[in-house]
C-alpha cells in the first residue's frame, strides 16, 4: 500500500494506512542501536521496576509508554534509551506518536515509518472540526494496535516543556482515552512511565548542548498493569506516575 499524504484533509487514509503498517524489524533495531551508541543515555529504575518490565514484556503484555517532553531531540534520545533498556524486545513493534508536520518531507517520512512513527493532528495546530474526527481515528488506531499486542509510546504533555524541566505539564486527555478504548477491545495495556532529564538548565527553552544531549538521564518507575476504568482517572494516574519518573531522572542525573 502506497503511503498516503499526511494532511488533515486526508486523515482517514492516513489512519487506514497506519492501522496495519509494519516496520522493517531489522532496520528498526539497527537504527535504535545506533542512536543508543550515539547519544549514550543513562537508564535507571525504581526498585523492582526493571524486573517487572522484563516480565511484562516476556508475557506479551502491550505497553503504553508515557514520556515527559523537553526538547525536539527527545525522540532520538528516547530511542537510544529504548535500545539500552528492557524495551529492546519491543523495538519494531511500537508505534511512536509524533506531530504530523514531521511527515511532510518524503525522505524523512521513510525514516519515521521505519522507526515506528504515527502522525498526530494536534488541536493546537488546527482550529476546526476535522481535527476532532482525526483525533478519534488516532485513538481508535492506537487502541487497535494495542489489542493486537503492539505497544504505543507518546509524549502525553503534547508539547515541549519550556517552563520548568522538573515539573510535568498537564497531560492531554488522549492517553486516558487510548487506554480505556484498548481495554474495551480486550487489551490489557501496562502503563510504563519514563522520566527524562538533560540535567540542570537555568533556561529550559535554551538549545541543548551536545554534552547535555549525550548524557540524558532516564528513569523507569514500576510499571502499572491494572489501570482505572475511567479515562480521566487514567490520565490523572499517568500524570502522577510521570512526575515520579521525572523526579527519578532528575535525581539520577
Amino acid at each position: 500500500m502506497e503511503p498516503p499524504e499526511v494532511t488533515l484533509d486526508n486523515y482517514d487514509a492516513v489512519y487506514d494506512y497506519y492501522r496495519d503498517h509494519r516496520q522493517n524489524l531489522l532496520k528498526a533495531k539497527a537504527a535504535y542501536w545506533l542512536l543508543g551508541r550515539q547519544f549514550k543515555p543513562r537508564v535507571s529504575f525504581a526498585p523492582g521496576a526493571e524486573k517487572a518490565l522484563r516480565n511484562f514484556i516476556s508475557d506479551g503484555r502491550p505497553l503504553l509508554l508515557s514520556i515527559n517532553h523537553l526538547s525536539e531531540m527527545d525522540p532520538y534520545t528516547v530511542s537510544g534509551a529504548a535500545a539500552r533498556s528492557p524495551l529492546r524486545p519491543v523495538i519494531g513493534r511500537t508505534r511512536v506518536l509524533a506531530k504530523h508536520e514531521v511527515f511532510a518531507d518524503r525522505k524523512r517520512r521513510g525514516t519515521l515509518d521505519m522507526m515506528g512513527g504515527l502522525p498526530v493532528f494536534r488541536s493546537k495546530d488546527h482550529e476546526n472540526s476535522p481535527v476532532n474526527a482525526a483525533s478519534e481515528r488516532l485513538i481508535e488506531t492506537c487502541a487497535l494496535r494495542l489489542s493486537r499486542g503492539d505497544s504505543i509510546a507518546l509524549f502525553p504533555e503534547g508539547t515541549c516543556n519550556y517552563t520548568d524541566h522538573t515539573r510535568v505539564l498537564d497531560l492531554g486527555a488522549g492517553i486516558g482515552h487510548i487506554a480505556r478504548r484498548a481495554t474495551e477491545l480486550g487489551a490489557t495495556p501496562v502503563l510504563v512511565s519514563l522520566g527524562l532529564s538533560y540535567g540542570p538548565r537555568p533556561d529550559p527553552a535554551a538549545t541543548l548542548t551536545k554534552p547535555e544531549v549525550r548524557s540524558a538521564s532516564f528513569y523507569f518507575t514500576t510499571p502499572l498493569p491494572d489501570l482505572p476504568s475511567n479515562s480521566a482517572d487514567i490520565t490523572r494516574l499517568a500524570r502522577d506516575e510521570l512526575q515520579s519518573a521525572l523526579n527519578g531522572a532528575v535525581a539520577a542525573y
